[in-house]
């Protein structure tokens, strides 16, 4: 006899606040069951996001089969985010696990029978589910192996410690990152995160493919965090980043994008810091050269070299989304020689994009067609950030200036 989902999913809350994350398999299989399921199993999205494994606990085998993201009705309902069901007995509905807008997995339901009573409960589940998982992943070595085919280089995971969630938004924004090669990054990183009504952004290219290089882009991340929140602006982030690197790492060199978007105008503001331009894509086209600018000294140099720097303006318009991305995209070769190149970042995610695909399936498939060009072995680290600005359409600004 199924109990009601409040009962049921307030004892699994309860419960979860002192569960260990080896129990968590359990306790969500027990929650279904008293939801009148058969069964739930949790997957989770391994780091590279091609593979959806099963989180290891109390009656999960240990050689429990991974699903492949592509070509799977679990890999399905993770890139759509959407509810899938597979008919084959026994009866099971895929659900996306979700924090927030982020993507961490899917939830798998088996059923003698499929009635919206079921679905609803299911809905719900995997909501809880998805916000109890996250909040273990903070300190759970056993969630991070689960998510692994490998060990991680020093540098790599040094960085992936400071990286925030790969994706991020609200009604008026998205913001979603990819970052290769996953097991040996070194000088590449992002962040982005949601301030008093704007969205901060910043990749960053550190010289380098060694633990120093993953050591300086770990700096400049922590200098950019520490400046914004205690309310410095970009030129001073891009100052402390400059004086820091030049301090602790003489003759370390590191490039950047740093960028605020206001959430409420769509007015973006920027500094390139030597680095590729940014690319706008308004309705699923490119605006040639709308974000390009008088290039500047990468950081590190001390402020002798470059003693101010230029904070450029633009104006978005609703559905105009900013694609950041490092050298590392562009110049990945083929195994001819043949480079990725601009224009084949740009039609891919022109592609995607007007296929109607989610902001971070299209980054998803984006970087795995990179790595898939170079035989999946690149040469370079390759980060792409992009940020769409969709406010709804009673916040949307039409009379202002265009660039």
């Amino acid at each position: 006899m199924a109990e009601e989902p409040g009962a049921a999913l307030a004892l699994f809350l309860e419960r979860s606040h002192t569960a260990a994350p080896l129990q968590l398999p359990q306790l969500v299989d027990e929650a279904a069951r008293r939801l009148g399921m058969v069964s739930a199993t949790v997957y989770l999205a391994d780091v590279q996001e091609d593979r959806l494994v099963p989180l290891p606990g109390p009656g999960v085998e240990d050689n429990a089969p991974a699903l492949a993201v592509e070509g799977t009705v679990a890999g399905w309902a993770y890139r759509t985010m959407s509810l899938r069901l597979s008919h084959h007995q026994p009866l099971a509905v895929w659900l996306p696990l979700v924090d927030g807008i982020a993507r961490i997995g899917v939830l798998q339901i088996v059923a003698d029978q499929i009635t919206s009573a079921i679905l609803d409960g299911a809905t719900q589940l995997a909501a809880v589910t998805a916000l109890t998982v996250v909040s273990k992943s903070g300190f759970s070595d056993l969630l991070s192996r689960a998510t692994r085919r490998r060990s991680m280089t020093t540098a790599a995971e040094m960085v992936w410690a400071f990286l925030p969630p790969r994706t991020l938004g609200t009604d008026k924004v998205t913001s979603t990152a990819v970052l290769e090669p996953a097991y040996d990054v070194g000088g590449d990183a992002f962040d982005h995160g949601l301030d008093d009504g704007r969205l901060h952004l910043t990749v960053v290219d550190a010289m380098g493919h060694d633990l120093a290089a993953g050591l300086a882009s770990a700096v400049a991340l922590a200098c950019c965090r520490a400046t914004r929140r205690a309310g410095g602006t970009l030129t001073d982030i891009t100052a402390r980043i400059d004086e820091d690197l030049h301090h602790w790492r003489p003759g370390g060199l590191l490039t950047g994008v740093f960028a605020y978007l206001d959430l409420d105008t769509g007015h973006l503001s920027w500094i390139n810091a030597g680095h590729p331009p940014p690319l706008l894509i308004r309705a699923h086209h490119v605006v040639a050269g709308a974000l390009e600018a008088h290039g500047e000294l990468p950081l590190g140099l001390g402020p002798g070299y470059q003693p101010s720097r230029t904070v450029h303006q633009a104006q978005l318009q609703p559905g105009d989304r900013v694609l950041i991305h490092t050298d590392g995209v562009t110049e990945a070769r083929s195994s001819t020689g043949r480079q990725f190149g601009e224009n084949q970042l740009v039609d891919f995610v022109t592609r995607a994009l007007a296929a109607g695909e989610p902001a971070p399936e299209a980054m998803r498939r984006l970087i795995h067609a990179i790595l898939d060009y170079h035989h999946g072995q690149l040469q370079d680290d390759a980060t792409i950030v992009m940020a769409e600005w969709h406010p709804p359409a009673q916040s949307s600004h039409d009379d202002q200036p265009q660039r």
